[in-house]
């Protein structure tokens, strides 16, 4: 097995790029740090281009290398430099990020939800688990919505992204396509005059607008929706978080 020791090696500063943005999208490939995300990438074959682990990696002889894949050990001082985490486990993969398929709205089915401008890895990663849990078919990534190949989202999505599709696209062609198919869509506002999330059926194919975490969804989304849904909040809270808010009303909505 090929060794690396330094971080001044040109593969590493290579995969260090993969942390940012700019690195991400010239090299069409994205970083998975840690043992579970490595192994749930390996058991749905993922495209993985190399896989990287440290000398004392507990897990060494667990690692079910793909055909095609490298694997190289890299030095704790190279898994120091690459993994943005206080711990990092000593495991990486390079995974190559798929040309975005065409995926056309007229051709989905089942629940979708649609992120619209939201920020917080935390919240993402939070909202694609909890889409996965509940049985939601894809999720769409809309303007102003952060980086899904962004580390943070990356480990927050703890390997819900290769259960469901995804697509980084405008909402508009997506709300416009499900309503002209009789999908109804449901925005979401803080608003007493939109309907209780709980007087609404359950569905098999619909979408579900999540909206960012200040501002909520925008006001031009809000007038393209079927029907909009409100939470009450009988408590004192002046709101509820972006991804609790999801949860509730994914599970609420599927069939």
């Amino acid at each position: 097995m090929k060794v690396i020791t330094s971080v001044n090696n040109s593969q590493v500063k290579a995969w260090s790029k993969l942390n940012t943005k700019k690195g991400r999208l010239n090299q069409k490939k994205y970083l998975l740090d840690g043992w579970h995300l490595v192994k749930e990438a390996i058991r749905t074959r993922e495209p993985i281009e190399t896989i990287l682990v440290a000398p004392d990696f507990k897990h060494l002889q667990e690692i079910a290398v793909p055909e095609g894949t490298d694997m190289i050990q890299i030095t704790d001082n190279v898994v120091k430099h690459l993994s943005d985490t206080k711990h990092p486990q000593g495991i990486f993969a390079v995974i190559k990020i798929k040309d975005q398929v065409e995926i056309n709205p007229e051709d989905v089915s089942g629940a979708w939800l649609f992120m619209d401008n939201v920020q917080d890895p935390g919240n993402i990663g939070t909202m694609v688990r909890t889409a996965d849990a509940a049985g939601f078919s894809g999720i769409v990534f809309g303007d102003g919505t952060a980086d899904v190949y962004n580390p943070k989202i990356v480990r927050s999505m703890q390997g819900s992204q290769f259960h469901l599709k995804m697509v980084t696209s405008s909402l508009d062609p997506w709300i416009e396509t499900f309503k002209e198919q009789n999908k109804p869509v449901f925005g979401t506002e803080l608003n007493p005059q939109a309907r209780p999330y709980d007087q609404v059926g359950k569905h098999s194919d619909f979408a579900l607008i999540m909206g960012n975490e200040g501002n909520g969804m925008t006001k031009e989304l809000l007038k393209k929706t079927s029907l909009n849904l409100y939470i009450p909040i009988v408590g004192q809270a002046e709101s509820l978080n972006v991804a609790v808010a999801a949860g509730i009303l994914m599970f609420q909505l599927k069939n």
